[in-house]
């Protein structure tokens, strides 16, 4: 071969090429990869060519492994900058992946002409090699080649205006009269030999594909070429393999022969790395012995003219770095378009049935779309499957199309199996028409010693990676549960977050549960490669990292410390002993430093809960303990100076400070071994050994100790004091006059909830707030504060409901439109229930002295003093049926009353006697008879019986 590449009439149609084979293709088009496997098995090369980095020879044979299964992707990065990086998609239906396997299977050597990963990525994003996708019909931005694609999946920086970029297939599209490039290459390419039906003209005229207007810029013969490529084959003609790809061919160089390169300037670099490429093969296996698979639009530069000295020129002085190439898994839902993929296609799962459909591509279709509505428990009969296949085939008629697409099977599957609604129809695009399927790489594949310690730490904790979105509910009281969520814990620490953490779908709130939700995407491929820096094993590498960050924030201004609270809330949970005494001390120091109260409580609940979660999960909370009541008690110091001069915003804020920080003292304080109520006691699974001489590797990632179910105290600087230091701190800020209302009112109804203030105490502090003397504005932030949360409290006391509706009538007109919005926004974040209950005292008035309500001195419905024993016995049957009593033995206190229990009657009816002579409330009515009617057992149910008892006393009291 010369130094110049001859190809002419290698691809005439009918006759077969003559000499190196030039198959150009949409990647990931499913038609061409039909087409590539025909055209390849009729041309027997000896040396297959594919478009993509040269490294990735090396790990070509593991393409024809068993446990190679699509989609997958090659991935190069930097190896001194894992963080750069590019990846090139295939899937099963990728021409590439096709070519690739036919040479496995014929024993036949495959190379990738593309320009070297170790190029691309020394160019980086602002200068890539390669802004083209190479392919018929695409131009969306490359990093290198076949689909690649950026870590993040995202598209590199937009080209200037200057340099706006042809896309082939939309100018292919619009010449053959289309509007829509995809329904084009539909009709042309992926149904050709799918159906023998040629396309039916619409009923205004003759079928768009027979239509090629004049397209700007587009040559007549691209036009007439295309308008060559869509007419029907008759039946009587044998098929030419290499037809499509001599059409495709000659389209490409029109187009390119009126607009050059069409902005994809960059292409002409790639362009000489593969003719240089070429020449070689073609050397040593003869110009009639090679196959090159290459997007569409490369094809007409790979046959041009040209010396090997222009093209060596072309690649003179191109920025290089060490890049490592492997294979990773890769999904359907990262080839879509949607993603920011370049290449990428709009359905994948689509494309995918196409490729893999025997026969009947419709009907498969639309029977896997029945299936999936069947799993959502929707109708839908065989007799719906076959109307949707008739009206979409009646569609495709009506359209003047050779074959039902994608569109015709989505209209008709809503007409007929969605019955019109779009609901099922977005589970159907995202389950189906795109799908969530995950590839698989040999364990053999070239990976970073951290990608292996991933494998080997998830396949002891039994987790799979995959695509799918699921749920994953762990007890932290199980060993392995209790790895899996180390494990969840230090990847989130090193950036790959395979898993998030989500809210229970249980009702628990013990420290020992967790949940999680778990999805493996791609790039977290190179989130792992980039993590390796850190070590070779996850325990080293989110060691070594949290060191890194703790020693980081040592020395950083701002928000510091709370990012120092949140690295340590994540390293205990991750079991990082050997980080934790550095993060600890960093954190300790920057407390000390910390002068804004607000930055100080917005850190102290982490901090808290650090503590709190140390207990289940085997960690020492000494440290973190001590630090937090430091932390507390600057906050308590502090906090009246820094409320003194607040104006409404910087009160606003203040009062999400107050009650965070409210909150983490309590549960402090609940924790501390001195009591107060609902005391527990600082424990945790302390060892004698020195956590700083535990070796640098984790030795087994599921053997760790499990918390000793009775740990021994540790003695902790603790919270009863704290705790009344800090009740005494909001004591003084809700009855001084100087502060703003909103943080008084806010301070008094954490006071009331815990139970350190008086209700007569809380009246008289509201009637102070709400006296004619006080600013409409200043009482409604009082309001706003003191009411905010949660309205149950005006529902059961009926003398603040009363306070608060004579000051509200007695607001002047002229300052009630001041004080209307803080109002609504206090009472709009009540539950419907709630307002409508306390609309409907308000209406009927709760002293009786407003409204349409009884007299004054007699109690409304509901707001009498003791026991309204009819409603109650109501509420009691209704509670014994919840319980699993029979219906028969629920018997009314007020029935029972007058009924005394004759010897040998059931538990239930006698328990339900004394409750009627002695008016007792009625837990021990509901206890007994269910215990007697063998339900449940005494011991099993007292907790159950004993809440909902409460529960119907209330209601019965309340009035609610």
């Amino acid at each position: 071969m010369t130094d110049a590449v001859d190809t002419k009439g290698r691809a005439a149609r009918g006759a077969g090429p003559e000499g190196p084979l030039l198959l150009g293709i949409r990647h990931h088009g499913p038609g061409s990869a039909r087409a590539v496997r025909a055209a390849l098995d009729a041309y027997a090369p000896r040396v297959v060519l594919i478009e993509g980095p040269p490294e990735g020879d090396a790990v070509v044979p593991l393409a024809a492994s068993p446990d190679m299964v699509p989609p997958v992707a090659l991935l190069a990065h930097a190896v001194n900058e894992p963080g750069k990086a590019a990846f090139w998609p295939l899937a099963h239906f990728s021409p590439e992946w096709v070519a690739l396997r036919w040479a496995a299977e014929h024993g036949v050597p495959v190379r990738f002409i593309d320009l070297p990963a170790a190029h691309a990525l020394a160019l980086g994003d602002g200068d890539p090699p390669a802004e083209a996708d190479g392919e018929a019909g695409e131009g969306g931005a490359r990093d290198g080649g076949p689909g690649a694609a950026a870590p993040g999946g995202g598209r590199g920086a937009p080209p200037a205006a200057e340099e706006l970029r042809l896309d082939p297939l939309a100018a292919l599209a619009e010449a053959a009269g289309y509007d829509d490039p995809e329904r084009w290459w539909e009709d042309v390419v992926e149904h050709r030999g799918t159906s023998a039906r040629a396309p039916a003209p619409a009923p205004d005229g003759p079928a768009p594909t027979r239509s090629v207007p004049a397209h700007p810029g587009t040559p007549a013969g691209a036009a007439s070429r295309v308008t060559e490529l869509t007419e029907p084959r008759r039946a009587s003609e044998a098929p030419d393999p290499y037809e499509p790809f001599a059409a495709l061919a000659e389209a490409m160089a029109e187009l390119r022969a009126v607009h050059g390169d069409g902005g994809h300037r960059r292409d002409l670099v790639r362009e000489a790395h593969m003719r240089l490429r070429l020449r070689e093969a073609c050397k040593e296996f003869g110009d009639g012995h090679t196959a090159v698979v290459c997007g569409a639009w490369h094809v007409p530069a790979l046959a041009a003219r040209s010396t090997v000295t222009a093209d060596r020129r072309l690649l003179k002085g191109l920025p290089k770095v060490k890049a490592e190439v492997t294979w990773v898994p890769w999904t359907h839902r990262r080839l879509a378009r949607a993603s920011g993929y370049g290449a990428g296609i709009a359905s994948p799962g689509w494309y995918g049935h196409l490729f893999s459909a025997p026969d009947r591509p419709v009907e498969r279709w639309m029977t896997r779309i029945a299936e999936l509505l069947r799993e959502q428990d929707m109708v839908v009969s065989s007799a719906h499957v076959i109307e949707a296949v008739r009206l979409a085939g009646t569609l495709a008629s009506l359209r003047g199309r050779p074959l039902a697409g994608l569109g015709e099977t989505l209209d008709a599957a809503r007409a007929v199996l969605c019955e019109g609604s779009g609901v099922p129809m977005d589970l159907v695009a995202d389950r189906l028409v795109v799908g969530d399927v995950l590839g698989r790489v040999p364990e053999g594949a070239p990976a970073v010693p951290l990608q292996r310690d991933l494998e080997r730490c998830r396949r002891a904790v039994r987790l799979t990676f995959s695509a799918e979105v699921r749920e994953l509910d762990l007890d932290l009281r199980k060993e392995t549960d209790a790895a899996r969520s180390r494990l969840l814990h230090r990847l989130r620490l090193l950036g790959v977050d395979w898993g998030e953490p989500a809210r229970s779908r249980s009702a628990g709130t013990g420290t020992f549960r967790e949940s999680w939700r778990l999805c493996w995407e791609p790039e977290l491929s190179v989130r792992v490669a980039e993590a390796g820096i850190w070590g070779t094993t996850v325990y080293d590498a989110a060691t070594a990292k949290a060191r890194s960050a703790a020693e980081e924030a040592a020395t950083a201004d701002g928000a510091a410390l709370a990012r120092v609270t949140a690295l340590a809330e994540t390293c205990l949970p991750a079991a990082l002993p050997e980080a934790v005494p550095v993060v600890m001390r960093v954190l300790a120091d920057r407390a000390a430093l910390e002068s804004d109260v607000g930055h100080l409580a917005q850190a102290l609940p982490a901090l808290v809960r650090t503590v709190r979660y140390g207990d289940v999960r085997g960690t020492d909370p000494v440290v973190p303990a001590r630090v937090a009541a430091g932390l507390a008690e600057r906050v308590c110091v502090g906090l009246p100076p820094a409320c003194a001069v607040l104006d409404a915003e910087g009160a606003r804020d203040m009062r999400t400070h107050l009650d965070v920080a409210h909150q983490a003292v309590t549960l402090l304080a609940r924790e501390s071994p001195e009591g107060g109520e609902g005391a527990g006691s600082w424990s945790g699974a302390v060892s004698g050994a020195d956590p700083g001489s535990r070796s640098g590797t984790d030795p087994d990632p599921v053997p760790d100790p499990v918390p000793d179910p009775e740990p021994k105290s540790v003695p902790v600087p603790g919270g009863a004091a704290l705790l009344g230091r800090w009740r005494g701190m909001l004591r003084s800020l809700a009855a001084r006059d100087g502060m703003p209302g909103l943080i008084r009112g806010r301070c008094a109804r954490l006071l009331l909830d815990d139970g350190a203030l008086a209700d007569e105490e809380a009246a008289r502090l509201m009637g102070l707030a709400l006296s004619p003397g006080t600013p409409p504005a200043e009482a409604a932030a009082w309001v706003e504060g003191f009411l905010s949360g949660g309205g149950m409290l005006l529902v059961h006391d009926e003398r603040l409901l009363t306070l608060v509706d004579r000051w509200l009538t007695a607001v002047p007109a002229e300052a009630f439109t001041d004080v209307l919005p803080l109002l609504r926004r206090t009472f709009a974040e009540y539950e419907a229930g709630v307002r409508r209950t306390l609309g409907e005292l308000i209406r009927r008035g709760p002293l009786g002295t407003t409204g349409d309500g009884p007299a004054s001195g007699g109690a409304l419905p509901g707001f009498g003093p003791g026991l309204d024993e009819e409603r109650a016995g109501a509420a009691a049957a209704t509670v014994l049926r919840l319980l699993g009593a029979a219906a028969d033995e629920a018997v009314s206190p007020a029935a029972a009353a007058v009924a005394p229990a004759a010897p040998g009657e059931s538990a239930t009816a006698a328990e339900s006697a004394a409750l009627g002579e002695s008016g007792a409330p009625l837990g021990s009515a509901v206890l007994s008879g269910t215990a007697a009617s063998g339900a449940w057992g005494a011991d099993e149910l007292t907790a159950t019986a004993a809440s909902a008892v409460a529960t119907a006393n209330a209601v019965t009291k309340g009035g609610a």
